[in-house]
């Protein structure tokens, strides 16, 4: 596989989330926010690069939108650069790894940052269609593809 960014930029990492005596408590009511849902999606791995999506800006937890009451989260990603072949394969990933996080009561929309990528339309079109999702998932070597960008070592 021939990459198609030889030299992307890398940004540091975001600081992590100060831990506090309310994050132990049980008895609390602790809804999402948007740096949880970042906190997932952060460390899923480029499948070109030996890189997070987090450290190459792919997903930053400002294009991240969270509504509780309505159980939607809506992700934008942004590849790092306009004809990125790979960015189906990045959207499908961080549906799948928000779809095994996150309770099933939330609907999770995942599209490119508008005016990102030359075929912005075809891959929102793709990663919005459930059936198309689904196919993709039956595909033995595209699931193991996902399955190692998501995977946390």
């Amino acid at each position: 596989m021939e990459v198609e960014n030889i030299n992307p930029s890398v940004y540091s990492k975001a600081k992590q989330r100060a831990h506090t005596a309310a994050d132990d408590d049980e008895n609390l009511t602790d809804p999402f926010d948007t740096r949880e849902i970042f906190d997932l999606i952060k460390n899923i791995n480029d499948p070109e690069h030996p890189l997070t999506l987090e450290q190459l800006h792919v997903v930053q937890e400002s294009l991240i939108k969270l509504d509780n009451d309505q159980n939607e989260v809506f992700i934008n990603f942004t590849p790092t650069i306009p004809h990125c072949s790979m960015a189906t394969l990045i959207g499908l990933s961080i549906r799948v790894k928000l779809l095994r996080s996150l309770p099933p009561r939330f609907k999770v929309t995942v599209e490119i940052t508008p005016g990102t990528h030359a075929s912005e339309a075809a891959v929102n079109k793709q990663l919005a269609d459930k059936e198309r999702v689904a196919a993709a998932l039956e595909n033995q070597n595209l699931a193991e593809v996902i399955n190692q960008c998501i995977r946390v070592l």
